[in-house]
């Protein structure tokens, strides 16, 4: 999934297969909806199969299970909120950013939380002109790095800048980060808005920016360091942008893989709701896994991630779907269903409906899940924008969107990072 997250589809970074989800992970698109019903996954920004080399470091072996501890702040609040655009279910949060290794800083309101997807990406526009990030320097003399970061919903296009990323006390140093729509890189690249929806405004991407923190640390990975495939990363000169292979380290970063502790994955918390929805949740996003005495593991089912996808598995109407994902950037659960009514691309059943499914990994672990679905244009009537039972159809793939977080301790844990549970990538609930 490239997991590219947004109200599109999970930026796993190795989305090779939902190329139109939705938001953070891999729903419906878009286009089939319209207003305030419109569905947000965000799947990753799955390209090629090459592309789903996952950048992570190297799996630790499965008997690391030591952590270092941890006693900085790492707790970072988060909203589900009315936004401009009307869309439900969308996870926001802030994040400061500032020119590297000075006090230059600026916090950005509205940035999407994504587990769909890998690394920060920001609006130029949200950005103070004082806010002067370095570029990463392309291929050539005078050539800058710009990305095409493919969503279910769209693509973003900016030039990728260092900055160091502060979150809840915790700094990530030297981070690559996407700037969307960046007058550095004027020129989108023709394969790039030949993508979809061009999300380069606050209004097409429904806030000022997204925060990926997927089980990944880059956004593409080895496939992008050995190969220069489209709709990836690119060099610039003058506005003439070709594909271009882009060392790992240099790529779109996951801040919290850059944390100096708490750097292991991340823990999303958000309260039970009532059945006709709220119209605020406010919650937290603690980083960390066993590294402090506020994210551990507990009783959680662990379910190991695949290291190339991080897809699980999801058991549901007598069918399998192995390219499964939990994903807090899209905003309804996804799914296939030839017996459930639509209206446009959500369900709307005239009564609510109570489905079962079993999320399972390779290894064996598996827990059972049954959540309600009930009638979506009587959900978004009720002027509320946080709903747990609001849900939208899918084609061969399960994208367990933001509805599946409420009321659940839900862990992401990054691909080689030692846990309590072993290295991930995996999910935990």
């Amino acid at each position: 999934m490239n997991t590219r997250a947004l109200l599109a589809i999970p930026a796993l970074a190795l989305c090779a297969l939902l190329q139109a989800c939705g938001g953070g992970g891999g729903g419906s698109t878009a286009g089939s909806s319209s207003g305030s019903a419109a569905p947000v996954p965000q799947a990753s920004a799955p390209q090629t199969a090459s592309a789903a080399t996952p950048a992570s470091a190297p799996s630790a072996p499965a008997a690391n299970t030591t952590v270092p501890q941890s006693t900085t702040p790492n707790v970072q609040v988060i909203r589900v909120a009315s936004t401009p655009t009307n869309t439900r279910n969308m996870l926001q949060t802030s994040v400061t950013i500032c020119v590297p290794g000075t006090s230059t800083c600026q916090t950005i309101d509205n940035v999407q939380v994504d587990t769909g997807s890998h690394g920060l990406r920001v609006l130029a526009s949200a950005l103070d002109p004082s806010i002067a990030l370095p570029l990463v320097a392309g291929g050539g003399e005078n050539a800058i790095v710009a990305e095409c970061a493919v969503f279910g919903s769209g693509y973003t296009w900016g030039a990728v800048r260092q900055a160091d990323v502060r979150l809840a006390g915790q700094v990530a140093d030297s981070t690559s980060v996407q700037l969307i729509a960046d007058s550095a890189a004027p020129s989108t690249a023709q394969d790039c808005s030949q993508s979809g929806l061009p999300m380069l405004s606050a209004s097409s991407l429904r806030g000022n920016g997204i925060l990926g923190v997927g089980p990944f640390t880059a956004d593409c990975g080895a496939g992008c360091a050995t190969s220069a495939m489209p709709r990836w990363y690119y060099s610039c000169i003058s506005g003439n942008c070709v594909a271009s292979t882009l060392p790992v380290a240099q790529q779109v970063t996951n801040p919290v893989a850059n944390f100096a502790s708490d750097n292991n994955g991340v823990l999303i918390e958000l309260p039970d709701i009532p059945d006709s929805g709220a119209a605020t949740v406010t919650g937290t996003m603690t980083f960390g896994i066993g590294s402090q005495s506020n994210n551990l593991l507990g009783a959680a089912t662990v379910l190991k991630s695949s290291s190339l996808t991080g897809y699980v598995t999801t058991d549901f109407g007598g069918s399998q779907y192995g390219s499964s994902f939990i994903d807090s950037g899209s905003n309804g659960v996804f799914f296939p269903s030839t017996t459930l009514a639509r209206c446009g691309a959500w369900y709307c059943p005239t009564t609510p409906q109570t489905i079962a499914a079993t999320l399972r990994s390779s290894s064996g672990a598996q827990s059972a899940v049954s959540f309600t679905i009930a009638q979506s244009t009587a959900l978004f009537g009720t002027g509320n924008f946080a709903f747990d039972n609001l849900a939208g159809s899918a084609s061969g793939f399960f994208d367990w969107g933001l509805p599946f977080f409420y009321g659940r301790r839900v862990f992401t844990a990054l691909a080689g990072r030692p846990t309590p549970a072993g290295p991930g990538p995996y999910y935990a609930f």
